[in-house]
């Protein structure tokens, strides 16, 4: 997708920035609400994000002043302002969503997809309670890992992440995305640990099994085969 980030907080829009675009998206940024306004008038963004506290041009005025010129493309309020009334005048404003912040990056990336499917998408599927990726199984209910038949012990952070990998299996699993849900944080740590985490978790998990499970995706993050592969 191609998205537009209204936001005047330089290091909350390129946190964004990276997340959106580790996940894949093409993304465009804006510091005011008269750049926003300029860069979205074109109307060939996919998704606009839009922070309401803007300088110059404020994210309800932006928004309602790009319906007034028809344009649909559809908005994504990010806010500090979370009240119900808060919400309500974004949403009356044209916003199609509203998010306050704090967020958690994945939640964003599924409201900015539920937004670009357009209403009336499938609902989606219940998660299973056991993931199975070739001979490796995960049971998320008994918190037992095996592979070919031989339990694999893991730390509870070791779980969550091989939890993760696997549900996302044959997709690629961003640095942001692991930090979120793994160790929730809402931030880059600026630390190694992620390296070290899925170091350890390859020599339980691959280490003396065919074929190897996790991938490194160089510049972007981790990949676990995917079932058919």
């Amino acid at each position: 997708m191609k998205i537009l980030i209204v936001e005047d907080d330089r290091e909350a829009a390129a946190y964004l920035a990276k997340g959106l675009r580790e996940a894949g998206h093409s993304v465009d940024q804006a510091e005011t609400g008269l750049d926003g306004y300029a860069l979205a008038e074109a109307g060939e963004h996919d998704v606009l994000i839009v922070d309401r506290m803007l300088p110059k041009l404020d994210g309800l005025s932006l928004i309602r002043s790009l319906r007034e010129q028809g344009v649909a493309t559809p908005v994504l309020i990010l806010s500090a302002l979370g009240q119900v009334d808060d919400r309500v005048k974004g949403l009356r404003a044209g916003g199609d969503d509203y998010l306050p912040k704090p967020y958690a990056f994945s939640e964003l990336l599924a409201r900015i997809e539920v937004l670009a499917r357009r209403r009336g998408g499938p609902a989606p599927a219940a998660e299973p309670t056991v993931y199975r990726i070739g001979d490796l199984e995960l049971d998320r209910l008994a918190r037992r890992v095996t592979r070919a038949g031989q339990e694999i012990e893991l730390q509870p952070r070791e779980f969550r992440l091989l939890e993760y990998l696997m549900a996302n299996a044959g997709r690629v699993v961003t640095r942001t995305m692991l930090l979120e849900h793994v160790w929730d944080y809402h931030f880059d740590p600026q630390t190694n640990v992620i390296d070290v985490h899925v170091s350890r978790l390859r020599a339980k998990v691959d280490k003396g099994f065919e074929p190897p499970l996790i991938q490194t995706v160089r510049g972007a993050g981790y990949r676990l085969r995917g079932a058919a592969e």
